[in-house]
């Protein structure tokens, strides 16, 4: 693990452990949350953008704890510490950041399929990580884009949901890079969260169902979800504008 306050080296990346610890996993999430566009502070533990995806990832932990695989026991669910706040231009340090937890998550559970969840910031994060070793699967909540390439998707299997009252990232962004996505991958699936905005809190239950049934479905430890496996089959644009039903439907 890196230290993430080495005065030598100046701030590094680190992954935090969500729930509990699985040391043998049978599957491995990692968690990315927002931040800026610019910004050299570091991700303090105490903001709002980190604690909004910590429900998320104590949901899948909780989720896939008694799965059970030839490779291990449990869903291990990282948090991804970045060094800095921002994404910072041409340096992308989220981005940077990912890639870093992406690889190190290969070397301590080689072999093992992983899947990436990010919001915003950590939506775009994800999305370029996905080309990582192990990675099969990547779901982005309200992500922040800017024309990002697709390439790295091949494989993949992608869901992307933005609300309609979001006033921080553009969802109009995300559509276009979900039509581009699918050029690259035919597991493309985007949900609209009518009601909603950027702090996804309206209808808190709704977005937690949807990246539970998601990622898990993915990692194969429940089946995959029939609403979402229905709007990566549908030509687009309807599979790519689905409307988001209620928790439980």
């Amino acid at each position: 693990m890196h230290d993430p306050q080495s005065p030598e080296r100046g701030p590094a990346p680190y992954l935090e452990v969500v729930g509990d610890p699985h040391p043998d996993p049978a599957a491995v999430v990692l968690v990315a949350h927002g931040g800026r566009s610019h910004s050299r502070d570091t991700g303090a533990r105490r903001r709002l953008a980190y604690w909004r995806v910590v429900p998320f990832a104590r949901q899948v932990e909780r989720g896939g704890r008694a799965h059970r695989s030839e490779a291990g026991v449990g869903v291990a669910v990282h948090l991804l510490r970045y060094r800095y706040r921002g994404w910072n231009g041409a340096a992308m340090d989220a981005y940077r950041d990912a890639s870093w937890a992406v690889a190190e998550i290969a070397r301590r559970h080689p072999g093992r399929p992983v899947a990436l969840l990010g919001h915003s910031m950590g939506g775009r994060a994800v999305l370029r990580a996905a080309g990582g070793r192990g990675v099969l699967a990547v779901c982005a909540l309200a992500p922040w884009l800017e024309g990002d390439p697709v390439e790295q998707l091949a494989g993949c299997s992608v869901l992307i949901a933005h609300g309609d009252r979001e006033r921080m990232t553009d969802p109009a962004a995300s559509f276009d890079y979900a039509v581009r996505a699918r050029r690259v991958t035919d597991r493309v699936a985007r949900f609209e969260v009518h009601g909603d905005g950027h702090a996804m809190l309206r209808r808190a239950a709704d977005w937690s169902s949807l990246v539970r049934r998601f990622v898990l479905g993915e990692l194969g430890v429940e089946p995959l979800d029939g609403s979402i496996t229905k709007a990566m089959q549908e030509p687009a644009p309807g599979g790519l504008r689905t409307p988001l039903t209620g928790a439980g439907r």
